[in-house]
């Protein structure tokens, strides 16, 4: 295996391993809402984890596009026990940083490697993230003010 390709799938591998914890990260956070706006903070948080879900497919199936084998393993799994709303966006918001950094190093690799297809693909997760940023972001504002907390 050449080197640019062994170092594409080594980072969609962490990139599907990452995407795998974050669905059990939002899966759990919308286990432990409570209080008046639960029911619209759920469907939030599970709507993230259906579409984290999704990256990871999408992750795996990038790797079985390039002829070799999804990792079968989960990213590190954090337990703060913290389950107040802004801890919870506090905490969601790291996680979605840190996985748009993922997606920059993957089209960072894409490009070395000449592969149009993954360095489209990791656009498409850049924009998508950096989205899932600034909706955690507007939401960690009190109502009325418009500058950002990032």
């Amino acid at each position: 295996m050449s080197d640019h390709k062994q170092a594409l799938v080594a980072k969609l591998n962490t990139i599907l391993e990452y995407e795998l914890a974050g669905v059990v990260r939002y899966t759990h956070y919308s286990f432990m809402v409570f209080g008046y706006s639960r029911i619209p903070i759920v469907g939030w948080l599970r709507g993230a984890a259906t579409e984290t879900l999704t990256h990871a497919h999408e992750a795996g199936e990038m790797v079985t596009h390039l002829g070799e084998h999804p990792s079968l393993g989960i990213g590190t799994l954090l337990e703060t026990s913290k389950h107040d709303i802004h801890d919870i966006m506090m905490e969601s918001l790291e996680f979605e940083k840190q996985g748009v950094k993922h997606y920059y190093e993957l089209l960072d690799i894409a490009q070395k490697a000449d592969s149009v297809l993954i360095e489209e693909y990791a656009r498409r997760l850049i924009a998508e993230e950096e989205t899932h940023i600034g909706d955690i972001d507007k939401m960690l504002r009190k109502p009325g003010e418009i500058a950002s907390v990032v």
